[in-house]
C-alpha cells in the first residue's frame, strides 16, 4: 500500500473510531423475520457478486456536483464497514469538482416485500446528501424497460446537511393513474440531540403487500398504505442502492464550512423476510 493510501485508510479509522462504542450492536429484527441476505462487509475489498460502483458524470442526477467513481478512494473496506467517501478535488466549489460514490445490488440482488435494514454512521455538512434507498429492478437506468418513476423509489433515508444533520426523511416515488410523478412526500425523524454523524444508527424498511413503514433505532415513524391500484409498482421487486451525493437541486450546495473528506460508514446490510 502506497504511503498516500495509507494516509487515507488512517484518517477513516480515526474518524470511525472517534464514535462512542462504534461497534456495540445488539440489533434484533424483531420475531418471525429470518434473515435471507446479508453483507457484513468483512472482506478485504468490496463484493462483486453483491454490488455494482456505478460511473456517472457530474450532473446525471439531480444537478448533483459530484461525479461517481468506481475507485477505490471514494469507495472501499475499512475496519469491516463499507466506506463512501466524497472527495473535494479543488479549492473551487462547483460542478464536477468532487468525486464520491453510488453504490447497487442491480441485476445481482433484487427483493419484493421483507424487511431491509442497515447499520450506518452518516456524513453531515452543508451540501452533503447520502441515500439508503432502492429502485424497481425493472429501471432502463440498469438495462431494464421501465423509466423512472414507472419503476418505483423508495427512499429509507435521506439526510441533508444543508437542512439539519439531526433529520433523516423517508420517501416513496411512483407514477399516478396517468403515469404523472406523485409521491407519499417527505416525512421525517429528528434525533433527540446530536446528529447522525455522532454515532451508528439502524435504519429499517418493512414492506408487504399492504402497507410499507420505516423505523429508525427500531423506532417507527412513518408508514404508507400500498394498497391502491396507483401503487402497482411495489409489488415488484426493488435493488438496494448507497451513496453520497454533493450538492444537488434538493440538496443546497456545499461551501467553506463544509469540511472534505466526508466518510459514510456501512457497517452491514441485510434483508429478512418472513415465511408466506
Amino acid at each position: 500500500m502506497d504511503k498516500e493510501k495509507s494516509s487515507e485508510k488512517a484518517t477513516s479509522n480515526i474518524a470511525k473510531k472517534s464514535v462512542s462504542n462504534p461497534m456495540e450492536d445488539t440489533y434484533q429484527p424483531g420475531p418471525d423475520w429470518k434473515l435471507t441476505w446479508a453483507d457484513d462487509f468483512e472482506g478485504e475489498t468490496i463484493n462483486e457478486n453483491n454490488w455494482n460502483l456505478q460511473v456517472e458524470k457530474a450532473g446525471r442526477f439531480n444537478d448533483e456536483w459530484q461525479r461517481y467513481t468506481n475507485s477505490s478512494d471514494n469507495a472501499f473496506i475499512d475496519d469491516n464497514c463499507l466506506v463512501i467517501k466524497a472527495i473535494h478535488e479543488s479549492d473551487k466549489h462547483g460542478m464536477d469538482e468532487y468525486t464520491s460514490a453510488r453504490v447497487n445490488s442491480a441485476n445481482k440482488h433484487s427483493w419484493k416485500y421483507g424487511k431491509i435494514a442497515a447499520r450506518i454512521k452518516l456524513p453531515h455538512g452543508k451540501g452533503i446528501w447520502p441515500a439508503f434507498w432502492m429502485l424497481g429492478a425493472n429501471i432502463d437506468e440498469n438495462g431494464g424497460d421501465t423509466p423512472w418513476p414507472q419503476c418505483g423509489e423508495i427512499d429509507i433515508l435521506e439526510l441533508y446537511g444543508s437542512k439539519d444533520n439531526g433529520v433523516v426523511e423517508c420517501n416513496i416515488h411512483y407514477a399516478n393513474e396517468s403515469g404523472s410523478h406523485e409521491s407519499m412526500g417527505a416525512l421525517s425523524y429528528k434525533l433527540d440531540r446530536g446528529k447522525f454523524a455522532d454515532n451508528f444508527h439502524i435504519f429499517e424498511f418493512e414492506w408487504d403487500a399492504n402497507k410499507m413503514s420505516w423505523l429508525v433505532d427500531g423506532n417507527q415513524y412513518a408508514s404508507a398504505s400500498i394498497s391502491e391500484d396507483k401503487f402497482s409498482e411495489f409489488h415488484e421487486e426493488f435493488f438496494i442502492l448507497l451513496n453520497m451525493a454533493v450538492g444537488g437541486t434538493y440538496a443546497g450546495r456545499p461551501d467553506n464550512t463544509t469540511t472534505f473528506p466526508q466518510y459514510m460508514y456501512i457497517d452491514w446490510v441485510r434483508v429478512y423476510q418472513k415465511d408466506i
